[in-house]
């Protein structure tokens, strides 16, 4: 894993046709957010959706083409007013936002004046996007050193390889303060009620949010002055407003456990190379030939994917008819070791399992102890 440019050769033309011809010859590829890559970070043995996200494919069209629609995701209203508050937010040159991020992290630094820099990021293609702002973040931090210059980068758009694939990410804003520090802000519409929002939201924001900090890092290290801060600007509605309030949120800990995960991930082109010739996920195939094409691909379902994977009610349903005890959720599967089925787990709380087996001897155990409890509940002395 690392940021942009990337370390290593580009993708051989071999794997980005490979890639594809899995999605479709005209299907556009679907750029990775941050959001995508946080929940593929919380299930790094996942190689489905390693291997989907790496190829671009639309997993909302694939999943409503297996016939297993997701039904979660913004409304249009809810979009139209976070597009309303961050218009807000930055209104004015990026005034407000300067003003909000030199209050919560100031630092001492003198406050953001009129003078205050907001450079074009304006480029060709995600790839351009990414050199501009790598080369307005150099020339940010100069500026700092030299005069004490606020710089903020509206949109600005970062790189970070994953699984051997680049990943294009574009926060709502950085901020490069006086002493050439780089602050990621979040601007988000729920609401922040008498200075505290929604621990979940927050939460989720954070693991996004360190995914930016993640791909700033990268570049960061290229110079000399220049240092990513681990803490973060959360900006919200204050109340039911639509006025801006803020909070410092520290990401070490999700930048962290982001950081390892990724580092797991199964390279995309092993995935690939893995795949039968002829197999796709173009959403305009048949449904049995989308099925066996992801069926093909191993898959790690847990309950906790209901909420952050297209696909996750197909794998639900798959993992169901298997059997396979990852339906009961990730500790459950912890436990149970190499019982990897329902009809296992029962077989061994009947006293079917191996000797050996601790998990099975636990279950046997758990059994028979029930059985006594329910049979003393029923024969009360």
């Amino acid at each position: 894993m690392s940021s942009y440019p990337p370390s290593g050769p580009p993708p051989t033309t071999t794997l980005r046709q490979r890639l594809a011809d899995l999605r479709g010859p005209a299907v556009p590829p679907r750029p990775l957010d941050a959001r995508a890559l946080a929940a593929l970070a919380a299930n790094p043995g996942c190689g489905r959706r390693t291997l989907l996200d790496g190829a671009g494919v639309d997993k909302t069209a694939l999943a409503a083409a297996l016939g297993s629609p997701a039904p979660f995701g913004q409304s249009q209203f809810a979009i139209a007013r976070g597009n309303s508050f961050e218009a807000r937010v930055k209104g004015d040159g990026g005034a407000v936002l300067l003003e909000l991020v030199h209050r919560h992290l100031g630092a001492g630094a003198e406050p953001p004046g009129p003078d205050a820099r907001v450079p074009d990021l304006t480029a060709a293609g995600p790839e351009g996007r990414a050199a501009r702002t790598a080369l307005a973040l150099r020339e940010a931090t100069a500026a700092a050193a030299a005069s004490g210059a606020w710089t903020l980068l509206d949109h600005p758009m970062l790189a970070l390889e994953v699984a051997g694939s680049p990943a294009y990410l574009e926060p709502d804003a950085v901020v490069v303060h006086p002493d050439g520090r780089w602050t990621v802000v979040e601007i988000k519409s729920f609401p922040m009620i008498d200075g505290a929002a929604d621990a979940a939201k927050v939460g989720a924001a954070a693991r996004q949010a360190a995914v930016y900090v993640l791909a700033l890092e990268g570049t960061a290290g290229k110079l000399a002055s220049a240092v990513v801060g681990h803490t973060v600007l959360l900006v919200c509605p204050k109340d039911f407003s639509n006025l801006p309030a803020a909070a410092p949120v520290d990401v070490r800990r999700e930048r962290a456990v982001t950081r390892r995960r990724l580092e797991r991930l199964t390279r995309v082109e092993e995935l690939a190379a893995a795949l039968p010739e002829g197999l796709g996920f173009d959403p305009s195939l048949p449904a049995e030939e989308l099925t066996t094409a992801v069926s093909a691909v191993a898959a790690a379902y847990a309950p906790e994917c209901l909420a952050a994977c297209e696909l996750a009610f197909h794998c639900r349903e798959r993992a169901r008819a298997a059997d396979e005890v990852t339906a009961l959720g990730r500790s459950v599967r912890g436990e149970l070791g190499a019982l990897t089925t329902v009809g296992e787990a029962l077989a061994a709380a009947s006293g079917g399992g191996g000797p050996d087996d601790p998990a099975a001897a636990a279950l046997h155990r758990a059994a028979r102890l029930r059985a006594e409890a329910l049979e003393a509940a029923a024969c009360p002395s």
